[in-house]
């Protein structure tokens, strides 16, 4: 009689194929073919290996088309999966001579985990397995091995014939990021504007200080200038003022009252603060009528847009009192409230100061002025500082974030606030930098990111070749990334 193979050692790992259920998978496997499978004695076809985050599916046909016994001879076909370390035996296939095949089904013989065959019916077995999932198999390999016995009881023959490895490796998309230095300002020039709305008694030019509201006006002009004269890294090049009288009354005077009281707070600043007359500038305009336009087009005024008509009608642009005259006599009611309620605010003095902010050449320096003003430090400057941090650490963002908020309209500064968050996944953070990053490659860069990880990779890889082809150089490695897991996800 032959030997049966050893089914008491085997029974242990043998697992019993089930329905597959492909609703649950939801990963799939690289399958890499070995060579020379043809020349096996039941290679194993149509190879699918899939997982999901418990279960691994494996599902094959055993070809056994080929596979011929003679009438006393036994072949066990077992496929294993398996690495250097483990292996599970899946289900396979005995193929029986005739004679061999009558007395084995006479003695009940029936090993678990194996479908007999007599040798000249054995076509094909298909196999489905679900195994419970365990790291390992990630890399493992498909093995089927040949035992034929003979008629003296041992095993004549064994070979393994290697069908294929599987590589189900996450792939993962794990861009570099890239920020954009900001150009260094060459000098950082500043400046603060604010309005004054100083009270002078009818047809007078000069200031008191007390008189009316001036008290809580010339505070806010000497506190504008005095924060920027007393810090300091500041240094003011020039305080320009503007000033404005409102369009009552005829023009020459309104001009005089617009000069003389523009003089008279220039003066003012001058007695306070000693400045050079170099550094102080004003001019002024006779009468404020764009103001006034400005307010009329955003009132409810009757007969708004009649009086817009006057008031930009270019026949009155070189007689301003005829202007004045036509508004009066032809509204009448309006030209009443006019008066009370809004010229008041059409006289009035803007004034800028403009100045210059020392540039911090050390991280010490840096962090000084972060701490007592932010506003100080230019965008190249907020820049080194963030590098100068812990990569993703709350101050390192709050940095990027910061340097957004002082320079909303520059493009870098929005990318640069923008890749914290796409490296937190903070994707709607994100989203809304890059909205305001421009179209430099770096930007597109960060948007190909951003698409990945929205889940759109064919999307993405479009971005990331354009990104490469701009000459941005982690974006071709990033686009291979890509192509890979779209490959792996076919």
């Amino acid at each position: 009689m032959y030997s049966n193979p050893p089914f008491a050692i085997m029974k242990k790992s043998i697992i019993t194929a089930i329905i597959l259920l492909a609703a649950t998978i939801s990963a799939k496997a690289q399958i890499i073919p070995a060579s020379g499978v043809d020349g096996c004695p039941a290679p194993a076809r149509n190879l699918n290996v899939e997982r999901t985050d418990d279960n691994f599916y494996l599902r094959f046909t055993l070809d056994l088309s080929k596979l011929k016994v003679k009438s006393e001879e036994q072949a066990v076909i077992t496929p294993v999966l398996l690495d250097s370390a483990n292996r599970v035996t899946l289900p396979g296939a005995i193929v029986e001579g005739r004679n061999r095949h009558i007395r084995n089904l006479r003695e009940g013989f029936n090993p678990q985990g194996y479908t007999l065959f007599r040798s000249g019916t054995a076509d094909s077995l298909p196999v489905e397995v679900r195994l419970p999932y365990e790291p390992w198999m990630l890399e493992a390999s498909l093995v089927v091995t040949d035992t034929l016995s003979g008629c003296n009881c041992r095993p004549a023959d064994t070979s393994d014939c290697l069908i294929a490895t599987f590589d189900m490796r996450p792939r993962l998309f794990e861009p570099e990021f890239v920020y954009i230095t900001p150009v260094a300002e060459v000098e950082k020039i500043r400046h603060a504007d604010g309005h004054a709305f100083i009270d002078f008694p009818v047809n007078k030019t000069e200031i008191y200080p007390n008189y009316r509201r001036n008290p809580v006006e010339l505070a806010n002009i000497r506190d504008t200038i005095s924060l920027i004269k007393n810090d300091p890294d500041y240094t003011i090049t020039s305080l320009s003022l503007k000033g404005y009288a409102s369009p009552e009354g005829s023009y020459a005077n309104n001009e005089r009252l617009a000069q003389g009281r523009t003089e008279a707070l220039r003066q003012y600043i001058r007695n306070l603060y000693a400045f050079p007359a170099s550094i102080l500038h004003s001019s002024w305009e006779a009468e404020d009528w764009q103001g006034l336009i400005a307010y009329l087009r955003d009132c409810d005024l009757p007969n708004r847009e009649a009086i817009i008509e006057i008031a930009t009608n270019p026949v009155y642009d070189n007689n301003p009192d005829g202007r004045e005259w036509k508004l009066k006599s032809t509204y009448p009611d309006q030209y009443r409230f006019l008066l009370a309620e809004v010229y008041p605010g059409l006289r009035h003095t803007d004034y800028t100061v403009r100045y210059t902010v020392k540039s911090y050449t050390t991280v010490e320096e840096l962090r000084r002025a972060w701490t007592q003003n932010p506003g100080k430090l230019s965008l190249n400057e907020l820049y080194k500082l963030a590098i100068s941090m812990e990569p993703g650490s709350p101050e390192f963002i709050d940095v990027f974030e910061t340097a957004a908020r002082l320079y909303p309209d520059s493009p870098e500064a929005n990318l640069n606030a923008a890749v914290p968050a796409l490296q937190a996944g903070d994707l709607d953070r994100a989203t809304r930098y890059l909205d305001r990053a421009g179209d430099s490659p770096e930007a597109v860069y960060s948007r190909a990111i951003l698409t990945a990880k929205r889940g759109d990779l064919k999307a993405a890889a479009t971005l990331m070749k354009k990104a490469a082809d701009a000459g941005v150089a982690p974006a071709a490695d990033a686009l291979d990334q890509l192509n890979e897991i779209i490959r792996h996800s076919r």
